[in-house]
């Protein structure tokens, strides 16, 4: 291979231009980073995959800087069922609580997030996107990543073998390398990292629906007898049926061994099955789809300067729709680091706590998304009736019946104990776990998302004071540290004129809704005292001791002293 090596020079390349990608790409661009992307297909897919976001990710979007222009265009706030042949209602998710500000159900149609957030990063010149090209190969140093790629001619995903065209090749070198590049991965690979887990030789067969365009102008209104996300808990045929934004819907039909796979990817099979649901004659069938899953994590997630996030880490099956947001986790978690080693000085060996943080999560939703499956999925009669009675006797258990409904099974933003970036976890210590987001008061009257207050980086936090008389100022500029005071709703301080002066280079808040106060007094954390959040909105420490704050910044982020 004849390689053109050019002397450009990048903080971050990232292979693929998936969602994973796409957020890389904004937060990075976003902190002030050189990043060069290379996707091998020569356009977006233009199908849906994904179909769900939820509330954490939003508040990484929100991040990004794309939350509200993506938002947009998504259904909020869908209840989400299980539901008998019948249609009868088994149970329902109902959960409009915010604590995160976002929406905790949200669906979404793939093609118009990607096509958005790719449009929005016009706004970083400091962004470079290569399409048709793809990473052939890389080495890296102590210093760096040695990437080589060519053009590529992309495999319509998956639909035929993508081919390199050699002559084309070219190597850039970067500071760090992610593969973010799905789950063929080829920088895993070349890194010869195993995935373990379990392929599911159930198959599933997937319809992608568009409503016909009406008579008068518009779409024909084919979907709204199928209001909810619906779990259709079936002995014949399990099914998904999922609305999405744009005149949209999505069927997920469950095969049996037997049944053919030519036969149910038939034009003729797909209308009698969907016939069952929906007029055929006004919706458009955009793809239908036979499939397997993987329930797979990788067994490293970095080596040296080379990152995977995204499906190229983990891959988590649909019965949850986690799959797309895990990578946007990911993505939350590395930028950041990323930005503290080439910006702030901070040790290369932060990179390690970023699978010991991520990874148990991923497995958890990888976990709870199998054990959907295994309910939704039943076609034995008997086990079905059995699996109806239980849901029906747990509903009914007053404790146990909230939970569910609230889907308090899922997993939560928490990281392992002893496992993260941060203050060691005291007993009800909220460090490593993820700051709530209400809405707070400026000191002008105005109304802000808290996030949006303070800002992408880290944040000191002092509660009813300025956390600037208390700890060392010049050590928390190293990393761009925000100040903040925090006041419960109606502490403000009161005097005579001339009192109570805004301080320049302070973030004044109140708590008007008392949520924050509320969590603050939950965990023990009196005013007088200091809360530090990671720039990913994580709990790095709160303590009354400014020294031990200081001391773990230090440490823990390996700052030269």
């Amino acid at each position: 291979m004849n390689t053109t090596y050019t002397q450009d020079t990048y903080d971050v390349v990232v292979a693929g231009l998936g969602p994973t990608g796409l957020t890389l790409a904004h937060l990075l661009g976003r902190r002030g980073m050189r990043v060069l992307i290379f996707e091998r297909e020569p356009e977006f897919y233009g199908l849906a995959r994904a179909v769900y976001t939820d509330d954490e990710a939003l508040r990484v979007f929100q991040t990004a800087g794309v939350a509200d222009e993506i938002h947009a265009d998504m259904n909020v706030d869908s209840i989400v069922q299980w539901v008998r042949e019948d249609g009868s209602i088994l149970t329902q998710f109902r959960n409009h609580e915010r604590p995160l500000w976002w929406p905790i159900t949200n669906f979404l149609y793939q093609p118009f997030l990607e096509t958005r957030m790719a449009d929005l990063l016009d706004r970083y010149p400091n962004v470079e996107i290569r399409r048709a090209r793809e990473v052939v190969k890389f080495t890296q140093d102590d210093d760096g990543v040695d990437v080589v790629h060519a053009a590529a001619t992309g495999s319509d995903y998956g639909k035929r073998e993508n081919t390199l065209d050699e002559a084309t090749a070219e190597s850039v070198r970067a500071s760090f390398l992610i593969g973010a590049d799905g789950g063929r991965s080829v920088v895993r690979t070349q890194l010869g990292i195993e995935m373990r887990g379990k392929s599911y030789p159930e198959r599933w067969l997937v319809v992608d629906l568009k409503a016909k365009d009406a008579p008068g102008g518009g779409l024909i209104d084919a979907f709204r007898h199928l209001p909810y996300f619906d779990f259709v808990c079936s002995p014949t045929m399990p099914t998904v049926s999922c609305p999405q934004p744009g005149g949209h819907h999505r069927f997920e039909f469950a095969l049996s061994d037997e049944d053919d796979k030519a036969h149910f990817e038939d034009d003729a099979t797909v209308r009698s099955l969907i016939g069952r649901y929906v007029n055929p004659d006004e919706v458009e069938v955009l793809r239908q789809l036979v499939y397997t899953f993987n329930a797979v994590l990788a067994d490293r997630w970095r080596d040296g300067r080379v990152l995977l996030a995204g499906d190229a880490a983990h891959m988590t099956p649909q019965f949850i729709g986690q799959g797309m947001n895990a990578g946007v986790r990911d993505a939350d978690n590395l930028s950041w680091k990323i930005q503290a080693i080439l910006q702030h000085g901070a040790s290369l060996d932060i990179l390690d706590t970023y699978q010991t943080e991520r990874f148990p999560h991923a497995k958890a939703m990888i976990d709870l998304s199998v054990f959907n499956k295994s309910l939704v999925s039943i076609h034995d009669p008997r086990a079905a009736k059995a699996r109806d009675l239980g849901m029906w006797a747990a509903l009914r258990t007053p404790a146990l019946g909230a939970w569910v409904r609230r889907a308090g099974m899922k997993p939560k933003p928490v990281f392992k104990k002893s496992a993260y970036l941060g203050l060691a976890r005291s007993h009800r210590g909220v460090e490593g776990t993820l700051f709530p987001q209400p809405e707070v008061r400026r000191y002008d009257g105005r109304l802000i998302r808290f996030d949006d207050a303070v800002g992408i980086g880290w944040t000191v936090i002092g509660v009813e004071v300025d956390p600037r008389d208390l700890i060392d100022t010049a050590l928390w500029q190293r990393v761009d540290a925000t100040y903040t005071t925090l006041f419960a709703p109606g502490s403000r301080p009161q005097g005579t004129v001339g009192d109570g002066r805004r301080r320049i280079g302070l973030i004044d808040l109140e708590d008007t809704t008392g949520e924050l106060t509320g969590w603050l007094r939950r965990a023990g954390i009196k005013p007088g005292s200091l809360v530090v959040l990671r720039p990913d909105k994580f709990v790095f420490g709160a303590s009354r001791d400014p020294q031990v704050l200081d001391t773990a910044l230090t440490s823990q982020m390996g700052l030269s002293q």
